[in-house]
Parts: C-alpha cells; sequence; structure tokens
C-alpha cells in the first residue's frame, strides 16, 4: 500500500507540474492517433478547442497507401528469411515486432552480428536510455529496431516504410497499432506477418475478417514503386 501511495503522490505532483507549465506555454497542436475512456479526460484537461475525429476501422488501415503480406515458414526459419528479405527490399528504416524480451535481444545481436546494425527497444530497459535509443532511430542514426509492444502505440516517425511481425500478434488491435507504424503521414509503406502455425493462421484471419482486408502471400518479387515513397 505504501508503493502504491508513493506512486499516486509522483503521479499527482508530475500533473501539476504538466498543469503549470501548460499555463505558462500552451502547446498550439497536439495529436493522437488513438485514444480511449481512461485517457480521455487527460485530453479534456489540457487541450483546448479539442476535436475528435472518429474513423472506422477498415479505413484505419488503408488510408496509409500500406501493403500487407505474410509469410508461412517454420519456427527455425524466421531468421533466415529475415536476413534475406532485409538484403532483397529496399528499406530507409524497418520496425521489427517480437512478443518477448528474450527474443527482443537475442534478434537484435544476431542482426547486428550479420552486418545488419540494429537497436532494440523494451521495457527492461530504463526508461532515460529507452527514450536515447528512440532518438537515434529518430534521427535516422540507425536502420533497424527490434521492440516489444510497447514501442507499438504513440510513436511516429516518417521514415519507417517497413515493418515485420517477427512474432504474430496476440490480437486484431495489437496488429492494427503495429503495421501502421510503417506508411505515416500518408506515405507509402509495407507490412510482412510471419505465420508458424494454426493459432497464428486463426488470428490472420480475425485481421482480416475485421479489418475488411486481404492480407495475400508474400509474392517471390514485390514492386518497390508500392512501398517506396518519391520513386
Amino acid at each position: 500500500m505504501v508503493k502504491i501511495d508513493k506512486h499516486m503522490d509522483k503521479q499527482n505532483e508530475l500533473m501539476k507540474q504538466m498543469n503549470a507549465q501548460l499555463k505558462t506555454g500552451p502547446i498550439e497542436h497536439s495529436a493522437t492517433t488513438t485514444t480511449n475512456k481512461g485517457i480521455r479526460p487527460v485530453h479534456e484537461n489540457f487541450m483546448q478547442d479539442k476535436m475528435e475525429i472518429h474513423i472506422d476501422n477498415k479505413t484505419k488501415l488503408k488510408l496509409h497507401c500500406l501493403h500487407q503480406h505474410y509469410l508461412k515458414l517454420r519456427k527455425n526459419q524466421k531468421n533466415q528469411k529475415l536476413i534475406d528479405l532485409l538484403g532483397k527490399l529496399e528499406f530507409n528504416q524497418v520496425v521489427i515486432f517480437v512478443k518477448s524480451i528474450s527474443r527482443c535481444t537475442a534478434l537484435c545481436k544476431f542482426l547486428t552480428e550479420q552486418g545488419f546494425p540494429a537497436i532494440e527497444i523494451h521495457r527492461e530497459i530504463p526508461e532515460e536510455k529507452r527514450l536515447a535509443r528512440y532518438k537515434e532511430f529518430k534521427e535516422f542514426q540507425k536502420c533497424i529496431l527490434v521492440a516489444t509492444n510497447l514501442f507499438e502505440r504513440g510513436i511516429d516517425i516518417e521514415r519507417v516504410n517497413i515493418v515485420f511481425n517477427y512474432d504474430m500478434p496476440e490480437d486484431t488491435d495489437t496488429y492494427l497499432h503495429r503495421v501502421v507504424r510503417a506508411g505515416r503521414f500518408g506515405t507509402k509503406g509495407l507490412a510482412i506477418t510471419y505465420v508458424v502455425n494454426e493459432s497464428d493462421l486463426a488470428i490472420l484471419n480475425a485481421i482480416q475478417n475485421r479489418f475488411e482486408v486481404q492480407i495475400t502471400e508474400m509474392p517471390n518479387e514485390i514492386d518497390t514503386d508500392t512501398y517506396v515513397e518519391n520513386r
């Protein structure tokens, strides 16, 4: 109980500081791709002349010119296929989503050893270091980021044009928030999802049914113009 009280005191103090800063220097424009009932009161407290736009799920996936494919393979083929695709596809920056911290660290190490320098972001990395790594990626110092779902919401990096679901997301919402990392701001993008078993296939079907989109099997060749801007 003491820990909870201290945490609440810290949060209350943070809110006071934010209120003070906003009174002296109000934010003229602010936007978020997603919101929910829990966070809406915070938006209402800090934003003036707010406007909330509701976009249907189908539009969310289509308005970014996003091309989506799946790739059937065995679990032990994932790494080599990833290396093959990174060597074959043309990209500005790539985000690779995995399901666990241990896999995030291992995959980042593997990619670097294979000549694809990458950085990792997950919840066990101290916040200060996470922010520094995010800044490094955003400033285009690194082209490949391996991340857990910690990175899926609220992160906008314009240069990302390819997202890999190295591990299948656990639900349709997670898929949505992952793949829109590519093709932000109306640019082109490519999402590639690994399918290993029947459970993965069931989630893939649920994604297609919910969003009324067709995620096609990965072709041998992909027209670069479909996922790279200004070509």
